[in-house]
């Protein structure tokens, strides 16, 4: 979503996008014309007319799980946000039984969140991305 319009965001997928995503991204691309859910998530600068690039993760229930602002000279990592999309799906499917370490994957080790957990993270850590 972006204060765009829709030609732009066609013109955007078809000549920018389409080059570095096999047939262009997998979703319907939104315009927030004024800024309206920018100003709710506090990444739209009225004054200016622009919003900064943001990212949030939201889950079924409409809460944010994550999210990631940047300013425009940083480039987001696509890839980052689909890793971590799919650790949250893992987390909520296992009802908080399983949490996922720094830079895990999904069919990577988990972790399994407890007492016994607190002070050997980093042995879990290292025995899973041993297997990398």
């Amino acid at each position: 979503m972006s204060i765009d319009s829709m030609f732009v965001h066609k013109m955007w997928n078809d000549h920018e996008l389409s080059k570095m995503v096999d047939g262009g991204v997998p979703f319907t691309m939104l315009s927030d014309s004024g800024g309206k859910v920018g100003k709710i998530y506090g990444i739209y600068d009225e004054d200016a007319g622009i919003e900064t690039r943001g990212r949030f993760i939201i889950d079924p229930d409409g809460i944010i799980q994550g999210y990631e602002v940047l300013t425009p000279p940083v480039g987001r990592n696509v890839n980052e946000t689909f890793r971590q999309v799919q650790a949250f799906q893992l987390i909520r499917a296992s009802k908080g039984a399983e949490a996922t370490p720094s830079g895990w994957k999904p069919g990577k080790a988990t972790l399994k969140p407890g007492p016994d957990l607190v002070g050997n993270v980093w042995k879990e850590w290292k025995t899973a991305m041993a297997f990398d």
